[in-house]
């Protein structure tokens, strides 16, 4: 998560002498706030204290068939989850995952990734943070129990050199599908093994169509990913895969790109979705979010950094990610991170903002299927430290789903 601006400043006065200027009930609620920062970070570095979600840097949420609410959260390299049956009012007692610690990606854009099934199942996977920098295995586990346990971790990435496997993202076919795909490094490291020149990384995937209880072998989705930015994956209303992410074009030029997938065993021809055209030499960290309507329309968001077409962007596909609106641009200066939720007509775009003082949730809506757009409004807003925010929905309702250092928050919008 990020530090705000406004705290830093705070702390900078209070150490140098400084805050004795500011009036005394301000000083009063700086001194409480910075106490229960202290008491916070006691309890959460303590190993002797059960583990607790405000101790997590990242909360990941997803429902059930049954509008059952499941979040999965990283404490002291450990996976938990939790169920609420009423909304986010009340969470059962948090189960653990991985029952022996392991370094765990669980920041930014890396969190573990939860998805359900319709015989309740549930799946996990997430990215094992290994010694070397940048370099990690991509893990899986399951629980046929409802969550009363979960089986031990497995690494589906058939490739296991200390190398990069990172940036995990799952999704559930409607025939119990799982599909699991990532950011590989292999392809890097055998061109660089040939003195060959190779960009960016790959993307990789495999399946299974047996419950997890084993999968196909990796496959390439598309070579020349950006090496750290998300992936955006869904399944579209065919029951095929659908892979966004941020390509390495020819001179640097890293805009989003898209696979929609033949068959479980064939990826399709790469398409291009972004044109804006950013040359850098870096990741930017910043990935795209796709949802796929069930009309069977794309919906994408995603970050420029373009000198002449820089901030966040919204496009759709009517025709299976063959061709995309023009691209509209959303947010003010500063704008990040936006995550898309599409149901029929309806869809919702959410993004994080730093107005000077605070930071802020804003989203707006439309009802024509992308065409049109609401006015932005403010769905959340704190001087705390914050982690990226998400759209869901139980079948009815939107939902935000928002960690920040204030705790969690699930609310409809």
């Amino acid at each position: 998560m990020k530090l705000l601006i406004p705290l830093a400043i705070i702390i900078s006065l209070a150490s140098s002498g400084c805050s004795s200027n500011l009036p005394a009930a301000k000083q009063e609620n700086q001194s409480a706030m910075h106490q229960q920062h202290a008491d916070k970070k006691a309890y959460c570095t303590d190993l002797k204290t059960n583990p607790k979600i405000e101790c997590s840097e990242t909360v990941t949420a997803t429902f059930d068939d049954k509008g059952t609410l499941w979040l999965a959260w990283v404490v002291r390299d450990q996976i938990y989850v939790q169920s609420s049956t009423d909304k986010g009012q009340s969470f059962s007692a948090p189960i653990v995952v991985n029952t022996a610690p392991e370094a765990i990606a669980a920041r930014g854009e890396y969190r573990p990734k939860i998805k359900l099934d319709g015989q309740g199942s549930i799946y996990l996977t997430w990215t094992h943070n290994l010694e070397k920098r940048h370099t990690g295995h991509i893990r899986f586990s399951r629980s046929t129990d409802g969550g009363k346990s979960f089986s031990p971790p497995v690494t589906v990435n058939d490739n296991l050199d200390v190398i990069g496997h990172r940036f995990d993202a799952l999704a559930l076919g409607k025939n119990g599908e799982i599909f699991v795909a990532w950011l590989d490094a292999r392809d890097k490291e055998k061109a660089k093994a040939a003195k060959q020149e190779f960009s960016g990384t790959a993307v990789y995937y495999t399946w299974s169509d047996d419950g997890g209880k084993s999968f196909y072998p990796n496959k390439v989705v598309a070579p020349h990913s950006c090496e750290c930015c998300r992936l955006g994956v869904e399944i579209d209303v065919d029951n095929l895969p659908v892979v966004l992410w941020r390509h390495v074009y020819d001179g640097n030029i890293r805009d989003h790109a898209l696979v929609k997938f033949k068959d479980w065993q064939s990826p399709g021809e790469v398409r291009r979705v972004s044109e804006e055209n950013w040359k850098i030499d870096a990741c930017p960290h910043h990935g795209p979010a796709l949802s796929i309507a069930d009309n069977g329309i794309y919906h994408a968001v995603w970050f420029s950094g373009a000198a002449d077409k820089q901030g966040l962007f919204y496009g759709h596909s009517k025709d299976g990610g063959l061709s995309y609106s023009p691209a509209l641009r959303f947010g003010n200066q500063g704008a990040k991170h936006p995550n898309v939720l599409a149901g029929g007509e309806q869809v919702a775009v959410l993004w994080s903002e730093f107005d000077g003082s605070y930071n802020l949730l804003q989203l707006i809506k439309s009802t024509d299927g992308g065409l049109s757009w609401s006015q932005p409004e403010v769905v959340g807003k704190t001087t705390e430290s914050v982690d990226d925010a998400f759209l869901l929905s139980d079948g009815d309702t939107v939902y935000l789903s928002w960690q920040t250092g204030q705790g969690y928050q699930f609310k409809p919008i």
